[in-house]
């Protein structure tokens, strides 16, 4: 037996050594997962700051198209088109009060669904990306159809989080255009919020949730997805300078987003026109009792074409916003990262 001793201590000492080093390497490979966790984390984060922060930027442009588009879609609207919509708000209650109406919801929109429909689409973006780049695959390897489920992701993620900042943005855009009486005169985006979730409770502040969440998924398909798509087609064909780097790659994202907003514009309005009907209502409404039955009053009232109401509004409010905020995100990306967004 005390032959074997030496041969007993030497096995315990190498399972001793197995044993810390099995641990040691479990602890590293749980840090590494942390730390490869927490930058992932952190690379979303940035990315949905940047996208908030360029939507502010473009909202600021836009805002008023909204205003226009929001009470040329809710009931009672007699303006005969865009310039006659715009004359008579801007005469009837000015620029601040008038135009600029909810212009604090739309910022805070900004934050909730802004920042999810870029920020999460430029991320799941670049993950599709690398791991194209790991496979051996080209980088841009990735179909139209991946991409605008992309889209349709943060699209859907965003509009749900930011449904009570959509419902106050409608509210206070289209206050002005009811009668004295009937007006809240909302203080803010803040008080408008609060406000509707003490008056009407707070499951008041997802009212028209189905519409708004079906319409960004929609929107956010074609704008994203499409914008990526023709980016990179564009990009090889010469027209736009090496691989589409003319004047720092503006004109081709310019026309990637004009053609994409227009796309998600078309197939979008419908949902938008039900979404603004259905919150533009207040307290105790009745009038529609679900998205299918806003749908089929619209149609059966005031045809199928009222759908479409304010598409030149909505478009022209569209197309700016998506270039303006999705120029600023690329440029601010590389800025900040040193790759591009899209």
């Amino acid at each position: 037996i005390s032959s074997l001793l030496p041969y007993a201590f030497a096995l315990s000492h190498k399972l001793c050594l197995l044993s810390f080093s099995y641990n040691l390497l479990s602890f590293i490979s749980k840090k590494q997962n942390k730390l490869t966790m927490g930058a992932a984390a952190g690379a979303l984060l940035i990315k949905m700051v940047i996208a908030a922060f360029s939507g502010m930027g473009a909202a600021t442009v836009c805002h008023p198209l909204d205003v226009i588009r929001v009470q040329m879609q809710t009931e009672g609207s007699t303006y005969n088109g865009l310039t006659d919509a715009a004359t008579g708000i801007y005469k009837k209650d000015g620029l601040k009060d008038g135009l600029y109406a909810g212009v604090s919801a739309a910022y805070l929109r900004q934050w909730l669904y802004g920042s999810c429909r870029i920020g999460i689409y430029a991320y799941l973006l670049e993950n599709a990306q690398n791991e194209n780049v790991k496979a051996g695959l080209e980088k841009n390897a990735i179909s139209l159809s991946s991409k605008m489920l992309m889209g349709l992701t943060s699209g859907g993620i965003g509009s749900f989080i930011g449904t009570p900042s959509e419902l106050a943005l409608v509210r206070m855009g289209n206050d002005k255009k009811l009668p004295a009486e009937q007006r809240r005169n909302y203080n803010g985006v803040g008080d408008a919020i609060s406000r509707i979730a003490k008056d009407e409770g707070y499951p008041a502040l997802f009212t028209g949730a189905p519409a708004t969440v079906l319409r960004a998924c929609l929107l956010s398909a074609c704008a994203m997805g499409i914008t990526s798509e023709i980016k990179m087609r564009l990009s090889g064909s010469g027209f736009f300078g090496d691989d589409g780097k003319a004047f720092g790659g503006l004109p081709l994202l310019f026309v990637a987003t004009l053609v994409s907003s227009f796309a998600a514009n078309t197939v979008a309005n419908p949902f938008d026109v039900v979404k603004s009907r259905m919150q533009s209502t207040g307290e105790g409404a009745t009038q529609y009792s679900s998205m299918l039955d806003c749908f089929l009053q619209i149609i059966g009232k005031e045809g199928v074409f009222k759908l479409w109401s304010g598409f030149i509004p909505a478009f022209l409010k569209l197309a700016p916003y998506t270039v303006i905020s999705l120029t600023l995100t690329d440029q601010i990306t590389k800025i900040v990262t040193g790759k591009e967004a899209l």
